[in-house]
């Protein structure tokens, strides 16, 4: 039986990690890019803050309580219908409103879920007895890339830089995850062809989406204020104040 995608099972880091993003208005899904998306939530085209409010409410509901896709479409179709949204892709049919969702809700969750791995495999304790890092192909995607299949016991260590640009999601539904390693787990994929001389070139992301090559949460640490300088001169006054002062609020002191 194929796996189920690691996210439906929530945990704490997961959770904190949504919940410090900041709303962003936007027009198109690539507005903002990689680590980007550590800080700011955003659902293309959707520009009101209470709407952004709200969708950023209904997707943190799934991914704190583990709700499931269903029930995100249901709040998704209610939130719309209450703020009258219009003119977003996918709007207009059963198959288009599906589609959307699931990217939404997908997205979201893979990525939060990524970024709590991330945190808990540099936990300097685990570190100490399990240095290192395996990828692991999941089996439960119908139709598996190659190249994610090949990564499949991929064993480095936790500071190589493979992991700074293929810590999955490496696309959009993949479910590939990371899982941690012993010593002599490393020396055994050595062995077997999956250690550092089989990881590829640093800067071949070949296989990797547009707008996955990074690895989710390890920017977190950063200051906000590139993010905030770089998109407020861009928005109309009103948006831009309330995206200002919400980064304020969550701004390290």
């Amino acid at each position: 039986m194929p796996e189920r995608p690691p996210w439906h099972r929530p945990f704490a880091e997961q959770v904190a990690f949504f919940r410090q993003k900041l709303n962003l208005p936007t027009e198109r899904w690539d507005d903002i890019s990689k680590e980007e998306h550590d800080r700011a939530f955003i659902v293309a085209g959707a520009q009101g803050a209470d709407l952004l409010a709200d969708l950023n409410d209904a997707v943190s509901e799934a991914i704190t309580d583990g709700t499931g896709l269903a029930a995100f479409r249901k709040d998704f179709k209610a939130l719309v219908a209450r703020h009258g949204w219009s003119g977003w892709t996918g709007e207009g049919s059963k198959e288009g409103v599906a589609w959307r969702t699931k990217v939404i809700y997908q997205t979201n969750m893979s990525t939060s879920y990524a970024a709590g791995r991330w945190q808990q495999l540099n936990d300097p304790e685990l570190g100490s007895i399990l240095p290192y890092w395996r990828y692991k192909h999941s089996d439960s995607v119908l139709y598996p890339r190659p190249l994610h299949v090949s990564w499949d016991g991929l064993t480095l260590p936790r500071d190589h830089a493979f992991w700074r640009t293929h810590f999955p999601p490496n696309g959009w539904g993949c479910h590939c995850r990371v899982i941690p390693a012993s010593k002599s787990d490393y020396l055994k994929a050595i062995a077997a062809g999956k250690g550092p001389a089989n990881a590829p070139a640093p800067g071949n992301v070949d296989g990797i989406d547009r707008g996955f090559a990074y690895a989710p949460g390890a920017s977190i640490e950063h200051e906000l204020r590139t993010l905030i300088n770089d998109k407020v001169a861009k928005l109309p006054a009103p948006i831009a104040d309330a995206f200002a002062a919400d980064a304020r609020k969550v701004q390290p002191q």
